[in-house]
């Protein structure tokens, strides 16, 4: 299946190596789903693997997350978005991900903040915002 992953999953996938997220992130190395990645979401990412104090209390050094990131990125399927919704997301750090997963065609956006995605001006049926445990739940 075709997935955008928030960096929220990525982070907690690091934080709870046996979580839903996790499994979601595995799926993604492994292409049982096909990450989609667009610039703004890389860009956001890489902020977000050198940001220490995210990771305080986790057991990975910062080139172990580059790593990781590099390995996902790999896996994953670039996606240019060329059409912007906004302003549309009441958080509006969030457009850019709704944007990818419309231009990628993902059936699933998957991140811990449903609520942030659920409160746009513009309604969308697709993709379905879901939480890694919903996804997965999908998939049986």
């Amino acid at each position: 299946m075709d997935i955008v992953q928030d960096t929220n999953v990525f982070v907690a996938a690091l934080r709870s190596p046996e979580g839903a997220s996790a499994e979601v992130l595995d799926r993604c190395l492994a292409r049982a789903d096909q990450a989609i990645m667009g610039a703004a979401l890389f860009a956001e990412y890489e902020e977000l693997v050198q940001r220490e104090s995210v990771w305080q209390g986790v057991r990975i050094t910062a080139k172990e997350r580059e790593a990781l990131l590099d390995d996902f990125c790999a896996a994953a399927v670039w996606q240019p978005v060329y059409f912007r919704w906004r302003p549309n997301l009441p958080d509006a750090a969030d457009d850019h991900v709704l944007e990818l997963a419309i231009a990628g065609g993902v059936e699933h956006l998957v991140t811990h903040n449903i609520g942030d995605f659920g409160e746009g001006e513009i309604k969308f049926t697709s993709p379905r915002v879901v939480t890694p445990a919903q996804h997965l739940a999908a998939l049986k």
